[in-house]
């Protein structure tokens, strides 16, 4: 190891200052020092990922579990490449994360270094790239001003989303002299909202009020000053795909979910958004029910949809503020939103049906067990029959929806919170990011990684059928055997295949019961079409079945 205080040695003590305890990602050539410079720390694990997505999403996951900054590092070229796609979901959702990216040697920039992304004499221009995926990013070109930057980053990110360093060898390996007692950056509490409008909205509404929340409750750790604003209110919230968990076993809005919150709505005095924008996936079904009631929001950021705001960057500051001047007294509380499933129609051939195995999972959970899902057929069934734990998280990748973000975010759910984490994921998915599994094995972290088998992009194959005429086939697989063929690939690791309904719930008390992980395929088919609403355009007013 190099001798001196290097600049990468700086990083690492501002990092572990500001409580971060975990740093994910790929090693290489040009971010090794990096990594030289965090070994053998006892106040910082390094977990080593399979791909940079992977590790991007386990920063990400890391910090959606409540950990608060995630650190990714990843080296140049093709690796560096590889974080975009994690770096972008967490930009879409606002997710606090820090990636560090090694560079080649300032020496060499312009002049054909190998994975030159310096800008440079025609190469490609990292810091152009990050810059469209954060909302910070700088090339470090002088040693001393990984001072200010790395400041500024940290700050950057704590306002919700990613920050990005470029860091070239050379500058890594440099030595400062120890910069003893240099305050960490402080992050003050947002300042309380101007709440009067949205407060006089509130105590006019002749009649129920209907509150949405949204993926800032659970960025904001608001999960308690959201049910003291909805006893204020003497409502029951419904909330958005991804923040679910922020009230357990509520309806949710939008593709993947529930009719009977539109009914809700029609027969509301007003609609009250909670830290979330609504977008199109979350808000299907609802704009004519939105439009025809006053609708009002709190949040750091406006939603897609003509409403009264009020932004609020610290929900957990806000929220009972306006509980405590909102509040109507005792009178009889709403009674909770109906829980109303989609019914898509029957499909024949072999496998398990996806409400039947969901149901079955949700007999299994405990509460208190983490929950992520995948992109695809499963994860719009996951949302829509899986209730979130009590006490338990519920992330899904909505932002960008990239396939295999399970995998990487729960590792580093994990990583954080120790809890048992089940992931629910495609073979599609797992196809693209699945080996993380071997990272979970090696770091013997407690996540059940639920496979569900159809042999082909799902979606994909539902789309070919209602859009295409049919299709051509061209999106399935070949037939595979997951748990047989993970048992094989890592000894060690509890791996099993389930073909019929009636096997799985033996299965399942099985892998939730594994110190470390374990895996469970899940034979299903590719042709059964998920509850996602876009997929029953048709069929949908006739296939709804009320389980209120």
């Amino acid at each position: 190891m190099a001798q001196g205080y290097r600049v990468v040695d700086d990083i690492v003590d501002r990092l572990a200052a500001c409580g971060v305890r975990h740093l994910f990602g790929v090693d290489g050539a040009n971010i090794e020092d990096l990594f030289d410079a965090a070994a053998g720390r006892e106040d910082i694990d390094i977990i080593l990922a399979k791909h940079e997505f992977g590790a991007a999403a386990m920063a990400d996951g890391y910090s959606r579990s409540g950990a608060g900054l995630g650190v990714v590092a990843a080296t140049s070229g093709g690796g560096c490449l590889n974080l975009v796609p994690g770096l972008g979901e967490s930009l879409a959702r606002r997710v606090p994360v820090l990636a560090l990216v090694g560079q080649a040697p300032t020496r060499l920039d312009g002049r054909g270094a190998f994975q030159d992304t310096s800008g440079a004499d025609g190469a490609l221009d990292a810091e152009a790239l990050f810059s469209a995926v954060s909302l910070y990013c700088r090339r470090v070109t002088r040693p001393a001003d990984i001072v200010c930057t790395l400041a500024e980053a940290l700050s950057a990110a704590a306002t919700g989303g990613p920050a990005v360093l470029l860091l070239p060898k050379d500058i890594q390996q440099s030595v400062l002299p120890p910069l003893v007692g240099l305050p960490t950056p402080r992050h003050l509490r947002a300042p309380l909202p101007d709440l009067a409008g949205i407060i006089c909205a509130l105590r006019t509404a002749d009649g129920p009020v209907t509150v949405i929340a949204g993926e800032q409750v659970a960025r904001d750790d608001a999960r308690a000053e959201l049910r003291l604003l909805c006893g204020a209110l003497g409502a029951h919230p419904a909330t958005v795909p991804d923040a679910k968990d922020v009230a357990p076993g509520a309806p949710v809005t939008g593709v993947m979910g529930h009719p009977g919150v539109a009914a809700e709505l029609g027969r509301s005095a007003a609609c009250l958004l909670v830290g979330t924008r609504l977008d199109v996936t979350a808000r299907a079904g609802l704009d004519d029910a939105l439009a025809a009631v006053p609708t009002l929001s709190i949040g750091s950021a406006a939603p897609y949809v003509a409403t009264t705001h009020c932004r609020a960057d610290d929900l957990r500051a806000a929220l009972p503020a306006l509980a405590a001047a909102v509040r109507r007294g005792s009178g009889s509380p709403r009674k909770p939103l109906p829980f109303n499933e989609l019914t898509p129609p029957p499909t024949d051939g072999p496998g398990v049906r996806y409400r039947t195995a969901l149901h079955a999972i949700d007999a299994a959970l405990p509460a208190g067990t983490d929950i992520v899902v995948d992109a695809g057929n499963i994860g719009a069934a996951a949302i829509h029959h899986l209730p979130a734990r009590a006490d338990g998280r519920f992330l899904v990748a909505l932002g960008m929806g990239g396939m295999g973000y399970s995998f990487g975010a729960a590792v580093g759910s994990a990583a954080h919170r120790g809890r048992r984490t089940v992931v629910i994921a495609g073979d599609g998915s797992f196809y693209m990011h699945g080996m993380e599994i071997h990272t979970a094995l090696r770091h013997r972290l407690p996540i059940t990684f639920l496979l569900f088998d159809n042999h082909a992009h799902a979606m994909c194959v539902t789309r070919e059928h209602l859009f295409y005429g049919g299709g051509d086939g061209r999106n399935r697989f070949g037939a595979s055997r997951l748990g047989a063929g993970l048992a094989a690939m890592f000894p060690g690791l509890p791996s099993v295949d389930v073909d019929t309904a009636h096997d799985l719930p033996a299965a399942l008390r099985t892998a939730l019961a594994s110190d470390g992980p374990s895996v469970v395929a899940v034979e299903c088919s590719p042709d059964e079409i998920p509850p996602f609403a876009a997929f029953l355009t048709q069929k949908e007013s006739p296939h709804v079945a009320a389980h209120a």
